[in-house]
């Protein structure tokens, strides 16, 4: 097996970083449209799941026109792995919610797991949570995939990697999006 460090064999690029750019800013538009409808009078959280929610949490509040509170939130399965185990909490904010509106930003709906414990967490104290993944996988598997509000792009059921998304902990910080070839995975 290569460094994890090093690029992975056979690699293919899914997604340009201007194809990336303009789901990013169709994202953006959405949510500020729903934001116009749904939390005029409310303050707006952007909570990442971290860490793969850092990269999409930049890119989304940048194109938001309204002032934002940032915080994030550390719930992992993958901890550096290619498949994932229990889900464990590393850090959950001291605030409260009860009284915004949350932006929940991770970067995949993969099987969904991580995100809707997430979700649950911040609906026992709100209500109003919007969720938003850049790339939602195509599959069966996991949980239903109905009940994410927004999601930038669809890719393959495959090993995908960049825009916060990660190869072996490495390789987040890609502005465009990759998968392994089917015989790294």
């Amino acid at each position: 097996m290569n460094s994890p460090a090093r690029w992975p064999d056979n690699a293919e690029q899914l997604f340009t970083p201007e194809q990336v750019t303009q789901a990013w800013d169709v994202l953006a538009e959405n949510i500020e449209q729903t934001l116009q409808q749904r939390a005029e009078t409310k303050p707006v959280v952007a909570l990442a799941v971290m860490n793969g929610g850092l990269f999409p949490l930049a890119e989304l509040t940048r194109r938001l026109s309204r002032p934002l509170e940032i915080d994030y939130v550390h719930a992992t399965r993958y901890r550096n792995e290619t498949s994932g185990g229990d889900i464990q909490w590393l850090r959950w904010p001291a605030r409260s919610f009860s009284e915004h509106c949350v932006l929940l930003i991770d970067d995949i709906f993969d099987e969904g797991y991580t995100l809707a414990a997430v979700a649950e967490r911040v609906r026992e104290q709100t209500e109003d949570v919007i969720s938003i993944v850049l790339a939602r996988k195509q599959h069966q598997r996991g949980l239903t995939r109905d009940w994410i509000d927004f999601y930038g792009l669809e890719v393959p059921d495959r090993f995908v990697f960049g825009c916060g998304m990660d190869y072996q902990g490495y390789w987040r910080q890609l502005d465009s999006i990759w998968a392994l070839a089917k015989e790294h995975e």
